[in-house]
């Protein structure tokens, strides 16, 4: 990294031996007992702070104008600390320009630019931390996301069933959880295999995505089930949803891979109308209602 910034490097080093040569050439090196080692230390520890920080900047960022900004500000603070500790060492007239006037511009130049740089390095860690968040936030999500059919599993489920009732009740708009579930699976795995059923599934996924709104949202719940949330919706229009998927499952000519057989399948629902309740309280209603449909459908089926 510390490639990058080998010019501002170099450009450091040359004003540095610039001033050095100035000094010499205007002053006089004091005697060794005129020289105070006190000052000597505390401006050389200053300086030599100056210059590491500068080197953890450059050799830590990557080449930019927040780059640019600290760079110039510890290297003017490095240059003005400089020219100071060459004053406890290089007798200077105190009339020159040198001995005054550069060590008084440098320093608050320096302080100043490196104030501009860290407030704009602040904001550039507030949009890293704002991505970072964003990132964090969707391998979390992809987490929660089922392995098969790609859609969210049962803990995103009741994460955004949770959110979608907070919003029903703030904007007084009803909210549907339809459960689905698909009948004679099980004999489907048995026949063809579990390989063939992950496909089955799979597709019956894409087939319930294309006949919902893009306001509804489906998730798998567990197994063969499927749930789907629909906001803005009440009981008569969440019936006629549920009666389109099912007419479109039962009209859905599923294909295996390995002979090409056809085989139709059908569902069973639950409908459930969000309450003045919670999560938990809504699935468990319309679970409850899937399995009495199902019950029905079963003993139609003996009947026949």
């Amino acid at each position: 990294m510390i490639r990058l910034h080998k010019w501002k490097l170099l450009t450091v080093a040359f004003i540095t031996n610039i001033t050095i040569v100035i000094s010499l050439a205007v002053g006089d090196v004091k005697n060794w007992g005129d020289i105070d080692w006190l000052d000597i230390v505390g401006e050389g520890g200053v300086c030599l702070l100056a210059a590491l920080w500068l080197g953890f900047t450059l050799n830590s960022r990557p080449n930019g104008a927040v780059t640019n900004l600290l760079a110039l500000g510890l290297g003017l603070i490095f240059v003005g600390t400089f020219q100071d500790l060459l004053d406890e060492i290089i007798a200077i007239d105190k009339g020159l320009f040198l001995n005054s006037g550069l060590e008084s511009i440098l320093m608050p130049t320096g302080l100043t630019v490196l104030t501009f740089g860290l407030y704009h390095w602040h904001k550039e860690q507030l949009v890293f931390s704002e991505q970072r968040r964003k990132r964090e936030q969707v391998f979390r999500e992809y987490r929660l996301q089922d392995g098969l059919t790609g859609l969210g599993d049962a803990r995103f489920l009741r994460r955004q069933l949770s959110a979608a009732l907070q919003r029903a009740r703030h904007q007084q708009q009803p909210l549907a959880l339809v459960l689905l579930d698909i009948d004679h699976f099980a004999a489907t795995n048995q026949r063809f295999g579990h390989a063939e059923g992950d496909r089955l599934l799979q597709e019956l996924a894409e087939l319930i995505l294309l006949n919902l709104r893009r306001t509804d949202l489906l998730c798998r719940y567990a197994g063969d089930r499927f749930a789907v949330v629909l906001p803005n919706t009440g009981e008569l229009m969440a019936r006629e949803i549920t009666a389109q998927l099912s007419r479109a499952i039962e009209h859905f000519a599923y294909k295996t891979a390995q002979q090409g057989e056809t085989v139709y399948q059908s569902i069973s629902a639950g409908i459930s109308i969000a309450e003045d309740d919670k999560v938990d309280a809504l699935i468990e209603r319309a679970t409850t209602r899937l399995l009495q449909a199902k019950d029905k459908k079963n003993a139609h089926s003996v009947a026949a």
